[in-house]
């Protein structure tokens, strides 16, 4: 745990983990959050310079939002972010789908998940353990 600044209002906090924020501006922008999103419920047709300017939240912010998946637009919304990687625009996340796949395919790779596995082969035992056994009920 660390001691340092809080990025927005100054104040100094124990760190822990997160966004460099102190609890109490995490609350707020949590407030804040919960005020965009029924923003956009109501107002689905808005652009996000406009979200930005009615919500008094910045620009930055709410692509921050988008980019972590707590945003998500529908395909007829006029909000869209570029995918990190190509560009294509997306409406929530940090990738667009195909990308997506590309990375879930350079990780298997890597971790040598796509390779086919080994089958494990069968030996024999010797033939005395494979003979058929009879109970005699004599005894």
């Amino acid at each position: 745990m660390e001691i340092i600044t809080c990025r927005s209002c100054g104040k100094l906090f124990n760190y822990i983990r997160g966004e460099r924020i102190c609890p109490a501006c995490q609350k707020k922008l949590e407030e804040k959050f919960m005020e965009v999103k029924k923003y956009i419920r109501e107002n689905k047709e808005a652009e996000i310079h406009t979200i930005s300017e009615e919500m008094n939240v910045s620009v930055s912010q709410i692509n921050r939002w988008i980019r972590e998946g707590r945003l998500v637009f529908s395909s007829d919304s006029p909000i869209g972010i570029p995918c990190e990687s190509c560009g294509a625009m997306i409406k929530t996340g940090r990738y667009c789908d195909k990308c997506k796949l590309e990375r879930q395919n350079e990780f298997s790779h890597a971790a040598g998940l796509d390779q086919p596995k080994e089958t494990p082969r069968r030996t024999l035992r010797d033939s005395k353990e494979n003979k058929m056994r009879f109970l005699d009920s004599k005894h």
